[in-house]
């Protein structure tokens, strides 16, 4: 793994916490003021917070690590990031329609990614007061307090965290059991609270992007977490195509099983 001289990992993730922190207090001042609402190509919201925090993470961590390239939700896509051994991955604000709402649940979501994998990366929920964090061989974290997923091992007793609807769909071969099911605006969040044990699982059969899920899929793996698509195919960060067809994040036990029911839906 090419490490950059000078960078060891704990040292990155200092870097991600402090900047993520600051941002996080200027989306919370973004938001006081009132936020400015608009609408992309595709018709998802965007608020101005949305953009001057990518803006300012983008300046503020450039200027620390010069060489290191950038991709955002809210930034063009370039192919110099795939030139580059070291890659900031950001979700400025995921769950941008939560957060617009007034829900505490929206999150940064920032990564650094080195060959293909994500190394160091932060969930932060500043209204929330929750900071997730890992570094790659280091566990995963919550306000400095080490977490891990859990160890259910039914689906039966489960707890879920996402939609709760896809379990209705006519795609199933055989039908879940019933299943206590939360919701939260941020895939990011839904993730990391698997990885914290608030949650057993999160599944999606939609699409998401790098940025939705680099940062959070680290955090869910030190947690003993199982991350990857419906296929059970592992993620692979910083190539020319970002899409992600699916999620499973579950709990190390209950993965196969979730595994199991969606290996029909080889294709969505």
């Amino acid at each position: 793994m090419a490490y950059a001289p000078g960078h060891d990992l704990n040292a990155e993730l200092a870097l991600l916490v402090d900047k993520a922190r600051r941002a996080g207090a200027l989306a919370q001042h973004l938001k006081a003021q009132g936020l400015i609402i608009s609408y992309k190509s595709d018709g998802s919201i965007v608020t101005n917070a949305d953009l001057e925090v990518n803006l300012w993470l983008k300046e503020a961590l450039l200027e620390a690590r010069p060489d290191y390239g950038w991709q955002s939700e809210e930034s063009p896509d370039t192919e110099d990031r795939l030139k580059r051994d070291n890659l900031f991955v950001l979700d400025p604000i995921d769950g941008t329609i939560g957060f617009s709402k007034g829900s505490p649940y929206w999150t940064i979501a920032l990564a650094l990614v080195r060959d293909h994998r994500p190394v160091a990366a932060v969930v932060y929920a500043p209204d929330a007061q929750e900071m997730y964090s890992a570094a790659l061989g280091g566990g995963a974290w919550l306000n400095g307090e080490p977490v891990r997923a859990t160890r259910t091992a039914e689906l039966e007793y489960a707890q879920g965290i996402g939609d709760g609807r896809i379990f209705f769909r006519d795609i199933w071969k055989e039908d879940w059991p019933k299943i206590e099911m939360s919701s939260r605006p941020s895939v990011a969040y839904r993730m990391v609270a698997v990885a914290a044990g608030r949650a057993d699982f999160t599944l999606a059969l939609t699409p998401k992007r790098d940025w939705d899920v680099a940062a959070a899929t680290l955090i869910a793996e030190e947690a003993g977490a199982k991350v990857s698509n419906h296929l059970g195919q592992r993620y692979d960060f910083n190539r020319s195509d970002t899409l992600k067809t699916s999620l499973i994040c579950s709990n190390s036990i209950l993965y196969p099983e979730i595994l199991r029911r969606c290996a029909h839906l080889e294709t969505l």
